[in-house]
């Protein structure tokens, strides 16, 4: 194979292997023999047709296959030879007019990492905010606890709803023309007064009603629900009241430990505590870690493959994509994103060499994920597959070293975050649970001085939750490359949790989640993010009409 390179530039590369016919018929003998004994064929004994014969019926695609399996080959032995580091997967490109039976010339173009400065990680100062647990966040914790325990007794058919009641009703909703909707009729629906789990008004409006009342309901929905031809529009809802009940007292003692599965009180309590102090312990690192980051992203500046950069930055652009569409006005969102392209793509860049730059410390101070950590990793990802399926992605991400890396990548960079925590100068100060979470929300929280690279961090709170998304600091930045050994890419952003419209009722009372009397602005449930599915096999270009394709 003759090598000849015909690019370099910045992290550019490019490459012209011409692979012999010589070399290629050779594979082919290779496969002919290893295929002869297995052959059968009329008028021959098995294992005894010709060679010559089996070349003349399957010559063609013996020697397509030779001729892919010699393009990976020249593929990889250039990246070793060169020492190339590739950013991402090469581009490999058959030259056209290539004909079988003659000299093959491919075209192999890719970029490559960049040498990392050696990271400047001495003199690191952070400060750590540290919430400890007030007895009256226990308290408030076991309230809620005993709130959503408490039980309903039967109220006189006198007795007029009040706040805090539960009332059982059928409704029927119309639009303003007096015309039913779909999904606004359902029967023994619960609704706790005064929870704010229902559109505006409608809670209110049940006051005062008694057991066997039928009552008109006057409501608009809000502008953002989610139901386009609803949003914003006046609806009534023909009420029947099914039943009228008060809550009984909510008491925070031995038996309510019991209600939960718990031995005692004070054994709840602790447990409580516990989850609490867990929760501000996370808010403390991720307001360090983004610290951190941004004193990293302060004192380093160097190239990064525009490939990586492109790769993050589209998945960034798909996840606000997908925030837009559950925008009131998706066409205006999506014009708002426009208008930010670029401090989007400035994201991506940082993300990009931050990745590159904890990988690179991560390596040189022995940073490692191992093989117990791994299969760990792997274990739980698999619980997210049908338990048909598990045994299947594991196999994909053994077999894939790109989908094992992406699965390890955040690990390894807590690994190396948890270090140079260990490196760095940290002083402690008490703070409210309050301020710490101000810190984390404001400009303050994400960086601390002049930034050259921080336009992540400085981006209007607009669209928040978007864009807190695509930008904090606190993400996984990093992923270890498969074939180089070094990290590949930042963290994609995390899939948009799936939209779940909230019940509008209380759990004794069973209705459909779709109905449109729900609050549209309810916290949904978050959906575990399933891995990526396997994808069909790539095979290099080698047809006479080529076109790129990846090694």
């Amino acid at each position: 194979m003759q090598t000849v390179e015909t690019l370099n530039e910045g992290l550019k590369r490019a490459f012209t292997l011409t692979i012999t016919a010589k070399d290629i018929d050779a594979k082919v003998d290779v496969e002919l023999k290893r295929l002869a004994p297995q052959m059968k064929m009329p008028g021959f004994r098995p294992g005894k047709v010709p060679a010559n014969l089996i070349r003349k019926m399957h010559g063609p695609a013996l020697t397509q296959d030779a001729l892919n399996a010699a393009i990976q080959e020249g593929v990889q032995t250039l990246v070793a030879e060169k020492q190339l580091r590739p950013a991402m997967q090469p581009s490999v490109e058959l030259e056209d007019g290539y004909d079988l039976g003659k000299d093959a010339v491919v075209k192999v173009e890719m970029e490559v990492l960049p040498q990392v400065p050696a990271p400047a990680i001495d003199g690191l100062k952070l400060e750590r905010l540290t919430v400890p647990v007030a007895d009256e966040a226990v308290t408030e914790q076991l309230q809620k606890f005993a709130d959503q325990q408490k039980k309903w007794d039967d109220a006189k058919p006198t007795y007029k709803a009040k706040m805090g009641d539960l009332v059982t009703v059928d409704f029927v909703g119309k639009t303003a023309d007096g015309v039913a909707f779909e999904g606004g009729t359902g029967t023994d629906m619960g609704v706790e007064l005064g929870a704010g789990r229902l559109i505006p008004g409608f809670e209110d409006q049940l006051v005062g009603v008694k057991t066997g009342d039928d009552k008109v309901l006057n409501v608009t929905f809000p502008e953002e629900y989610q139901e386009k031809s609803l949003a914003g529009q006046p609806a009534t809802f023909d009420i029947t009241v099914k039943s009228v009940k008060t809550a009984g007292e909510s008491k925070i003692d031995e038996d309510l430990a019991k209600s939960l599965g718990l031995e005692s009180l004070e054994q709840l309590t602790g447990l409580l505590k516990g989850q609490i102090e867990q929760e501000h312990n996370g808010l403390t690192r991720t307001h360090m870690k983004r610290k951190l980051l941004d004193q990293l992203a302060e004192g380093h500046d160097f190239e990064v493959p525009p490939s990586m950069v492109e790769a993050e930055f589209n998945q960034i652009w798909s996840q606000l994509q997908h925030e837009a569409t559950h925008e009131a006005d998706p066409e205006a969102a999506m014009a708002e994103m426009e208008g930010e392209r670029d401090d989007y793509r400035k994201i991506a860049e940082r993300r990009v060499r931050l990745g590159l730059l904890l990988s690179e410390i991560g390596q040189a101070n022995g940073v490692e994920v191992s093989n117990q950590e791994m299969q760990r990793l792997l274990a739980q990802a698999a619980q997210q597959y049908p338990a048909e399926q598990r045994q299947q992605f594991m196999q994909y991400v053994q077999q894939e070293p790109m989908a094992a890396a992406q699965l390890r990548a955040p690990l390894y960079e807590d690994k190396v975050v948890d270090f140079l925590f260990e490196k760095a100068e940290i002083t402690d100060r008490e703070a409210t649970r309050e301020e710490l979470e101000a810190a984390i929300e404001s400009e303050d929280g994400f960086a601390s001085g002049t930034h050259t690279h921080d336009h992540d961090n400085h981006k209007p709170k607009k669209k928040a939750a978007a864009k807190k998304q695509a930008a904090a600091s606190d993400e996984a930045v990093t992923e270890e490359a498969s074939a180089s050994d070094a990290t590949e890419e930042a963290k994609p952003a995390k899939k948009a949790p799936a939209k779940k419209k909230a019940a509008p009722v209380e759990a004794e009372t069973a209705v459909t989640e779709s109905s449109p009397v729900a609050a549209e602005n309810a916290e949904g449930t978050e959906a575990a993010d399933a891995p990526a599915k396997k994808p069909a096999a790539k095979k290099p270009a080698a047809k006479k009409a080529a076109t790129k394709t990846e090694a």
